[in-house]
This record gives structure tokens, sequence and C-alpha cells, in this order.
């Protein structure tokens, strides 16, 4: 195991910068989670790491050893790739076996190491087959299986879920964080898909445009988004997001009041609830009124979309909020709809520069 330090690392072809100046301490044994859309730059992070791209400048840390110069086979990692990467030829428990044996370590040892490695991802039994006979999910952890007999400082895996299909995947989800618990390898992992970093990571970072947006807990980065980016990018649905002005402590939009924000800031902001804040309501006590624009039903719950009544009058764009509801909730499109929330679960972000505002709501919100 070891501890990575990346130090004003960076990464540029030509005009064009990959990946921003960056500093990250990654901890001895921490599952860190590099999250983002695509082109934002956390694959080209990690390969930095592994020695697969030279950083344009910075320095990378392995452990007590800087190793901008090294080659990946001397950096003491192990990397799991979207693409499982196996010989066809070769069974599974040659395919396992084959880092320790381009190493020279004795036939005597392999095999004893492959067994260990195998049954840790639960493989034993199917050592024998070739890489045509297994399934998706069985190929992924063959490839786990190659990186962990490695026993290797560092784990690094770049979207190794993405083949899969949604319940492999939750499959695969629980054997990686069963296997980091068993192993305590440090391991950098990327990914594009929220709900792997949410039940994954110790901490994630959150990246878009080659900048890191914000790093933290699963916990602080869904409760405390730093901008108007990671809000509307964790969660599912995401966050809704509705432009206005504050003023006074005071939140308005049209067919929208919030009071409580405190008098610290005043302008332009965006306001930011999670459809879970929001409930639907009688039309007597609702915050918002409109009509029915969409309408799921996701088995435990049911969300609904409304279109807000200005919007329908004109206004572009149009302003939508979705709400979650029971999932014995039904509804039709273009139906009337009265929502409500506490102004103690909102979020304020500023319009012009996009950051959080820290001023908490104290009193609930109001109808205009």
């Amino acid at each position: 195991m070891a501890r990575i330090q990346l130090k004003n690392v960076a990464k540029r072809w030509g005009s064009t910068t990959a990946v921003e100046p960056m500093s990250l301490d990654i901890a001895d044994g921490e599952f860190l989670v590099l999250l983002g859309p695509s082109g934002c730059g956390k694959t080209t992070t990690m390969r930095m790491v592994a020695g697969l791209e030279d950083a344009s400048e910075g320095e990378i840390w392995i452990g007590d050893r800087c190793v901008n110069t090294l080659e990946p086979k001397d950096r003491d990692v192990a990397m799991v790739f979207q693409s499982y990467g196996l010989y066809p030829n070769m069974t599974v428990a040659e395919n396992i076996g084959f880092p320790l044996k381009i190493r020279g370590l004795p036939t005597a040892q392999v095999g004893p190491a492959v067994l260990k490695a195998a049954a840790q991802v639960e493989l034993t039994e199917l050592l024998q087959r070739r890489p045509k006979e297994l399934s998706g999910g069985q190929r992924q952890r063959v490839a786990l299986a190659r990186a962990i007999v490695r026993q290797p400082a560092v784990f690094l895996m770049d979207e190794p879920l993405s083949n899969l299909d949604a319940k492999l995947r939750v499959t695969m989800r629980a054997h990686i964080k069963h296997l980091h618990h068993s192993l305590k390898v440090t391991t950098v992992y990327v990914t594009h898909d929220q709900i792997e970093a949410m039940t994954l990571a110790d901490r994630v970072v959150v990246m878009s445009k080659a900048r890191i947006q914000q790093i933290g807990t699963p916990e602080a980065i869904y409760n405390r988004p730093a901008n108007l980016f990671v809000a509307g990018f964790i969660g599912s649905p995401p966050m809704n997001l509705v432009p206005g002005q504050l003023q006074g402590g005071e939140f308005t939009a049209p067919g929208v009041r919030v009071a409580g924000f405190g008098t610290g800031h005043s302008g332009a902001v965006v306001l930011g609830v999670r459809p879970e804040d929001v409930a639907v309501a009688h039309a007597s006590n609702a915050v918002l009124q409109g009509e029915i624009f969409s309408f799921e039903l996701t088995g435990d719950a049911t969300f609904a979309t409304v279109q807000l009544a200005n919007a329908q009058s004109g206004q572009s764009p149009a302003i939508m909020v979705s709400a979650k509801a029971a999932k014995d909730y039904r509804a039709q499109i273009g139906q009337p709809l009265s929502l409500v929330f506490s102004a103690a679960q909102c979020h304020l972000f500023d319009a012009g520069s996009q950051l959080r505002i820290d001023a908490l709501p104290a009193a609930p919100a109001v109808v205009a």
C-alpha cells in the first residue's frame, strides 16, 4: 500500500490543456474516485499516475518515491480497464497468473497465488475455462484477479464496469467494495457514473473542463455542492435549479418567494432544492404550482416534473421542478399539480460565479 501525492500536476498537448494544475493527497489505503463527464480529464489524470502519460508539469509521488521518471512497470501499480484485456487463448488461471509468469516467479509459487486471487473474486470453479466461455461479469472478475495477484501498492481502475448491464454493475460494485475492505490497497477509480462514486468512494473528486470542482466525502458533495456544476451533476434526478433574485434575505422568481436567507448577499442567484425535498401539496399551501410535464415510476418512488405556470406563458427557458412522491402516487401529464418544500432544504448559488452561497435558510417558503 502507498500514499499518492499529486503536486501541481498538469497535462497539455500543445495548446490543448487536458488537466489544469491540480494537487491531490490520497491517503494510504483510501478509495478515491475521480468523477466527471467525458473529456473532463479524469482518465488522463489516472494515466499520469500509471505512467502511461507524462505529466507536463508537477510531481507525482507514490509512497516515498517521485515516480515522474519511472516506467509504468516500476511504479508498483496494477490497472483494471474498461475493456477486460484478457488473452483468449489462455484459461482463466493462465490469465490471472500471467503477470507473475512474466516476472519470472517460480511455477510452484504461481499456482497458490492464482488460487488465492481467484477465491477472492469467486472464480475458483472457473479456472479452466477460457474468456469466450465467461459472462461479462466473470470476465471483469478475471481482470480484477489478475490485478490482485500482483499485490501492488496501488490499484488504478478506469471505468471497469461500463461494459456491464445494470444488474451486473450492482453485483460488481459489491465485489469491488468488499475487495477494498479486505485488501485495504490504495485505489484510484475513474467513472462518469455518480452511483458508483457515491457507493464506492471514501472521497470523491468531481472534475469538469480539466479542473477539480470539488473534493469531499460522498455525503459532503451531495449535501453541500460547491457550485452549480456539482449541484446539477450529483443526484438522480438532479437538483432542481431555479434562477431568481436575492434581496434582503428573500429569494424571488416568477411564481416563487422564499424568505429567511439572511442579508449577507444580494443580486442574481440560483436556488437549488433536491426532488426528495419537494412534496406534492394542496393548492392552499403550495410553494409552486404548474402542470405535470413528465411522470416517471421508478418502482420504489414516483417522480413528477412540473412546468411552472409562468413558464407555460412563454418564458424561455421553461422552469421545471421535479418532486419525489410515494411509489403508489399516480397522475397524468398536463394535470395541475401543487408542490411544497421547506426553505431549510434550499441551496443558493451566485449566478455570476456559480459558487455556493453559505446563507442558511431559516423560514418557510411562500407563494409569490
